[in-house]
């Protein structure tokens, strides 16, 4: 049960959302760029690294949601998200998308962690300073929204169907439809 009296039933981060609409829209902006703006890494990469994190900060709701889109917008699917999420040092990623979950891995336990030997393996590997920048920032604004849904107990629903709907939606109409509905 959530800490706060919701204005409905919608679970999540959108739930919250619909409590404070003019916060949702800086965070909705955010995540809309980060997850599904131009960028040389796949939107199923970027939601990988997002579903990464939320696993590594046990924030169900939003492990089982990035899960979900990374799923729908990789080609190997659910396998390859929840291998990534077990262990990502064994997982079948590129080398340089290994390098980059390593890289969140340092950020989500402590920003100051990532160590330039990080990153000179990630620009090694290929990994731009772009990559780089919004890997870190993938992982610094994802512990902030794990800890957003947590901190406030929203709703987390316990059907994987819904998280699948979820997907659609936001592969299909991006994050801004999480607040218009």
């Amino acid at each position: 049960m959530p800490h706060i009296a919701l204005p409905d039933e919608t679970p999540g981060i959108a739930g919250l959302f619909a409590f404070r609409p003019e916060t949702a829209g800086p965070l909705t902006a955010l995540a809309e760029t980060l997850l599904r703006g131009p960028n040389s890494l796949s939107r199923g990469e970027r939601e990988l690294i997002a579903a990464y994190v939320s696993s590594l900060n046990a924030c169900r709701f939003c492990a089982s949601s990035h899960a979900a889109f990374a799923a729908a917008q990789l080609p190997e699917g659910r396998q390859l998200v929840d291998q990534v999420c077990a262990d990502p040092h064994t997982a079948p990623v590129s080398p340089k998308l290994g390098a980059l979950l390593r890289i969140a891995a340092s950020v989500q336990r402590d920003g100051r962690s990532v160590s330039e030997d990080e990153v000179a393996a990630a620009r090694k590997e290929g990994a731009t300073d772009v990559e780089i920048h919004d890997t870190v920032l993938i992982a610094a604004a994802f512990c902030m929204f794990n800890r957003y849904v947590d901190g406030l107990a929203a709703t987390v629903p316990e059907d994987p169907a819904a998280y699948a709907a979820m997907a659609e939606r936001i592969v299909t109409h991006g994050y801004g439809s999480t607040v218009s509905g």
